[in-house]
């Protein structure tokens, strides 16, 4: 296992499988998603307290590479970097890896900002530290 900012490992579940027997496409957003918002709380973000307060994190792009198909029952890790994209943007370079051989699953790159309650992209103090 390299070096990242946040890793998580899961397992599929049988109902995000689709007729193929393999997990739909659109799942591995949700997993993409669940592991940024362990992280942001990991660091002391809560996403929605930071809703609540006025301030929306939102995703403004997400690239996925697919390249290697879950089946049910497979267990899995979710690698998480947090990266400077702009002066207004973020982004999280994110890989699923299977366990336990390792194998790319698939590896994205989801570019996000917040809004402040105006709706005009900004970056909290607290993003602004992590990404110096």
């Amino acid at each position: 296992m390299g070096s990242h900012a946040f890793s998580h490992e899961m397992a599929v579940r049988d109902y995000e499988c689709d007729i193929q027997g393999i997990v739909n496409n659109g799942v591995y957003q949700n997993y993409l998603e669940h592991v940024r918002h362990l992280y942001l709380k990991s660091i002391g973000i809560d996403f929605a307290e930071y809703t609540r307060s006025g301030i929306n994190l939102v995703v403004v792009r997400a690239e996925l590479d697919y390249k290697l198909p879950l089946t049910s029952g497979d267990r899995f890790r979710v690698d998480l970097d947090f990266v400077r994209e702009s002066r207004l943007r973020f982004a999280f370079d994110q890989a699923i890896l299977r366990l336990p051989d390792e194998k790319p699953v698939l590896a994205a790159r989801i570019i996000g900002t917040a809004l402040n309650a105006r709706g005009r992209p900004y970056l909290p103090a607290e993003l602004e530290v992590l990404l110096v």
